[in-house]
């Protein structure tokens, strides 16, 4: 069983991109024609049913989206939940998918064992893009043997431009992704058929290649083939060469040939899974301007913030609802094959779409046409209401993969809403303490106007004083849902409609959501946000550590197709 784990593990990579233009948005969330303006360049492969965006092998889960609700009598939201394998799509490799924990003392054991998907330090997953073009070897290979990168690709790149070094990101670019990842039966060319021995395999690096990278000091690097293991029988070899120096890297990446040979800034985030040797993602560039090389410095510097929280079982990530039967589902750990050489499981996971740090698109409390929606009575009055008030509720058909990346990203503004904390009367609980437009106003007069493209992160406090494990969760969520404590200071539906005067895109928060305990309240915030075309980010944490100034802010969703959610993980660059 030697190999077991990682020739799936590493074949595990599978995925591909519509092969489409790239997705370039400003970072304001604009399209622009100005090569000098900063825009982002989605270079992640869609994930949905009909696409080989899963290991094809048995006893590889099958990625499902189940629409556990939908917009009616029974919810006002539409609600999915997840059956998701970190080797699902666009995906990140870490240094445990080959190199064992130190306490089991084998040949391959050291530290790095113990360097998880939650432990990786987050100016890793950024960098200067490095493109190698190595489209030259693409199908020059025997049937299910895939065509080697060796170490003269990477020293021609480095005689055309310069020598790689700490700080970069290798992307390895042979368009493989752009040729074959396509629904299936035609989708069979990405992986299957390499296995089955009926087409040629893709492009990877051999061991001597990392063993190269490795000593210039590259961590980062990345492949738009399905895995960064060579087939048949180097996956596991190379993958080594490259972990065991503390590498990780982008498996499944799309579209790098909307990229220059060096200069832009490339990123991989993805869920915060505790214990993972490798997890789903969303890979992005940035081009042009100035903000590539503010971004590429941070991350060489070592300048970065985690706002996500590790995903765990043992931590209360998804609402328990108000009353019996109205929760979420939770977040559960899915084993499906053993390593025994690393003694680790493979596993993927089962979960609502808004586990963790997670995007709200449009089409979360919005639904997909103008047609009358039945809703429970008490649910009309409040339609009626927010209506007279803020005008109709609109329809959106926007889900998260349709969510342009540059919407979520942008220069950090943090709130601080502390104050608000304590200044319910509990005779009216569950309540929230509402953040109005004289707060935002207030942040304004003190630190300068808000501008257009800026993410505005409210800073409650909630998340890090009461994120624990479940047996300890009353604070979270439980009792404030239930109108034994206050509930966690949440925007009105008046803030939602000031900031977007602002030409403000993304409004987050350190609490458990945007909308607060209030159930009327918080659909009108959504719906606020909706009809605008507004998205939220959701349940962050470390927020009193973003800097006042100089500090942007990134978040990326995994890239579900048809998703009302999305997992994700947010970080601050300064």
């Amino acid at each position: 069983m030697k190999n077991l784990f990682h020739k799936e593990t590493h074949n595990n990579r599978m995925l591909r991109l519509l092969p489409t233009v790239a997705l370039l948005t400003l970072w304001g969330g604009c399209l622009t024609s100005n090569a000098e303006e900063p825009r982002f360049v989605d270079h992640s492969l869609l994930i949905a049913p009909e696409y080989p965006c899963t290991w094809p092998s048995h006893p590889f889960p099958r990625f499902a989206i189940i629409h556990s609700r939908t917009i009616g009598p029974a919810s006002v939201y539409n609600i999915d939940t997840l059956l998701i394998d970190g080797n699902t799509g666009t995906q990140l490799d870490v240094p445990p998918h080959s190199v064992a924990r130190p306490e089991l003392k084998r040949e391959k054991s050291g530290p790095l064992g113990l360097a998880y998907t939650d432990k990786i330090e987050p100016w890793q997953f950024g960098g200067e893009a490095c493109l190698v073009d190595v489209r030259g070897i693409l199908d020059k290979a025997p049937k299910g043997t895939s065509p080697l990168i060796r170490p003269e690709h990477v020293e021609r790149f480095e005689k055309q431009h310069r020598q790689v070094r700490f700080g970069d990101v290798v992307l390895f670019r042979s368009d493989y992704s752009d040729h074959y990842y396509r629904p299936l039966p035609e989708g069979r060319r990405f992986i299957a058929d390499i296995l089955d021995r009926k087409a040629p395999g893709y492009p990877d690096p051999d061991p001597d290649c990392m063993e190269l990278l490795g000593k210039r000091g590259v961590l980062t690097l990345g492949t738009d083939s399905a895995s960064m293991g060579p087939l048949p029988d180097l996956a596991e070899p190379t993958h080594y060469a490259g972990l065991r120096f503390g590498m990780i890297w982008t498996e499944g990446a799309t579209n790098l040939g909307a990229l220059p040979s060096t200069g832009a800034f490339y990123c991989l985030l993805g869920p915060k899974h505790e214990g993972g040797p490798y997890g789903e993602g969303r890979a992005f560039s940035v081009v042009g301007g100035e903000l590539p090389k503010r971004l590429i410095e941070s991350c060489r510097n070592k300048r970065a913030i985690d706002l996500s929280p590790t995903l765990s079982p043992q931590l209360p990530l998804t609402s328990p609802g108000i009353g019996t039967g109205n929760h979420r589902q939770v977040y559960l750990k899915v084993d499906f094959l053993y390593s025994e050489y690393l003694d680790m499981w493979h596993h993927g996971h089962l979960m609502d779409s808004m586990t963790g740090t997670h995007l709200v698109p449009p089409s979360y409390a919005l639904p997909a046409d103008g047609k009358p929606i039945p809703y429970a009575p008490e649910v009309r009055g409040w339609l009626e209401e927010y209506e007279k008030k803020y005008g109709r509720r609109g329809s959106s058909t926007m889900t998260t993969e349709q969510v342009p990346i540059g919407w979520t990203c942008g220069e950090a503004r943090v709130i601080d809403v502390r104050s608000l904390v304590g200044s319910t009367q509990q005779t009216h609980w569950p309540a929230s303490p509402e953040i109005t437009v004289e707060h935002v106003q207030a942040y304004e007069r003190t630190t300068g106007n808000l501008r257009p493209g800026e993410v505005v992160i409210f800073r409650t406090g909630h998340n890090d004083k009461y994120l624990r494990p479940q047996s300890a969760d009353a604070g979270l969520w439980l009792e404030p849902l239930q109108g034994k404590s206050e509930g966690w200071p949440a925007p009105g539906p008046d803030v939602i409609a000031y900031l977007k005067e602002k030409g403000i895109r993304c409004v987050a928060s350190d609490a458990p959501d945007l909308g607060g305990v209030d159930p009327g309240q918080a659909l009108m915030t959504y719906w606020a946000l909706g009809s605008r075309e507004m998205v939220g980010v959701e349940f962050l944490v470390n927020v009193d550590k973003i800097p006042v100034q100089g500090a942007y802010f990134l978040f990326a969703a995994v890239k579900v197709r048809d998703c009302h959610g999305g997992p994700g993980r947010a970080i601050v660059l300064y």
